[in-house]
């Protein structure tokens, strides 16, 4: 029997989060080199894989200190007269739900306002969790972190501002749920957007997990 195509990275995945754990709460030196051991493996699995160099898969898994835990990225949906709010991707010209990775010292809710305003020019405010989804379980292209992925409801607070310069998005709009563009699949699926508008046909539904 075959391994599934993604299985190496779910290796690799694990690989790096028993070396990173390790070598934070391991104290005897020759574990130490244990532990970088099994890092440089999981780094020249995830190389092996894909296009990068173990090098700089060693240089990125090395700067992840402590406990090994997912990362978080929050989203924000908003929505005005029936449609959802997308922005288009500098990288691809594919279009998402504005977001990102949430700081270190900063609440979700916090994080998703500034990165809507950040990649959208509309201040917004957090009011509803939709969804805590772990990425790995919904139709994402592979990725080398654990991800979960925190969905906020966003109500405008006025006007959109015009797009402020970034680095990140150059464009922004409203669309209906029968006319979505190409969608930046790493970050949001049809399938999530569509429950998104089912939450908005169902505002009391409670919130999607896992």
């Amino acid at each position: 029997m075959t391994a599934p195509a993604t299985r190496w990275l779910d290796w690799a995945r694990e690989l790096q989060a028993i070396a990173q754990t390790g070598l934070a709460y391991g104290k005897d030196p020759f574990d130490a080199e244990r532990y970088e051991r099994i890092r440089a493996l999981a780094a020249e699995i995830a190389a092996h894989h894909t296009d990068a160099p173990a090098a700089h898969i060693r240089d990125l898994f090395a700067q992840e200190a402590g406990h090994a835990t997912p990362k978080v990225d929050a989203r924000g949906v908003v929505f005005q007269d029936g449609q959802i709010l997308l922005v288009k991707e500098r990288a691809d010209g594919r279009w998402t739900l504005p977001g990102g990775w949430v700081d270190v010292g900063e609440a979700p809710s916090e994080a998703v306002t500034r990165e809507v305003y950040e990649e959208a020019g509309c201040r917004v405010r957090a009011v509803k969790l939709l969804a805590v989804y772990d990425r790995n379980r919904h139709g994402h292209p592979p990725h080398i972190w654990h991800i979960y992925k925190l969905f906020f409801l966003c109500e405008l607070d006025g006007t959109p501002d015009p797009l402020p310069p970034n680095l990140e998005t150059e464009a922004v709009a409203f669309f209906a749920p029968d006319a979505l563009p190409e969608l930046a699949t790493g970050k949001v699926t049809a399938a999530q957007i569509a429950r998104f508008f089912e939450h908005l046909r169902h505002p009391d539904w409670p919130t999607d997990f896992d």
